[in-house]
């Protein structure tokens, strides 16, 4: 008799060692069926390899975690993702929830507690780590636009934008990268300093490295 599928997890980090780290917690119990170190990556191989589960950080190159979620639902794939993050911070956790995930642990939390969230976004339930769980019922009572925070005024398109500038990327690179023109790049730039009442790049780059856009 053979036994049961394990679940099939791909993992998303950019720090080599933390991967290698979750490789052999969830090894006992999952599959890990890829590891990948980017937004863009990790789309891609949620398409490709079709993982029961998706485990990810928020902070990645090219496309952060959350907006490679969005990404994700808008195209259809409803894979679980549970958030694995060193941001202590209620805006991240809502953007993600809001977002779809199914779950969000912080970094420094005991191990057992990822292997809780991923076990609970398998049975189509939400884990959110208990050390944020009260702040961000509280924020849910502000209203979305308070909770969401200031990245919550800008489109899924306008954060990937915002990322790639604050890399250091040029419109024409960000453009090719995104098989969009260099001109609508500068149309979403300009629309984000009119958004956020801003007046140079500078001042858009500080604003996306503060509130974690990178």
């Amino acid at each position: 008799m053979s036994s049961p599928r394990r679940p099939r997890v791909l993992l998303a980090d950019d720090h080599l060692l933390v991967a290698e780290a979750l490789k052999s917690l969830l090894a006992p119990e999952f599959d890990l069926v890829g590891v990948v170190e980017d937004g863009r990556a990790l789309v891609e191989a949620a398409g490709r390899l079709r993982p029961d589960v998706i485990v990810a950080d928020i902070t990645m190159p090219h496309l952060n975690g959350i907006d490679a979620l969005v990404q994700l639902r808008q195209g259809g794939d409803r894979v679980p993702v549970v958030f694995l993050t060193m941001h202590r911070d209620v805006n991240f956790a809502r953007r993600a929830l809001d977002a779809g995930a199914s779950g969000f642990v912080l970094k420094h939390s005991a191990p057992a507690e990822l292997i809780v969230a991923i076990r609970a976004a398998l049975e189509g339930r939400t884990y959110l780590t208990p050390q944020l769980a009260g702040d961000v019922l509280e924020a849910i009572k502000q209203g979305p636009e308070r909770a969401g925070g200031p990245l919550g005024s800008l489109t899924p398109r306008q954060r990937e934008i915002l990322q790639l500038l604050t890399e250091g990327l040029s419109a024409k690179v960000i453009a090719s990268r995104l098989s969009i023109s260099a001109r609508t790049v500068e149309f979403h730039k300009y629309q984000m300093m009119e958004t956020l009442g801003f007046h140079t790049n500078a001042e858009l780059i500080h604003f996306a490295i503060r509130h974690g856009a990178v």
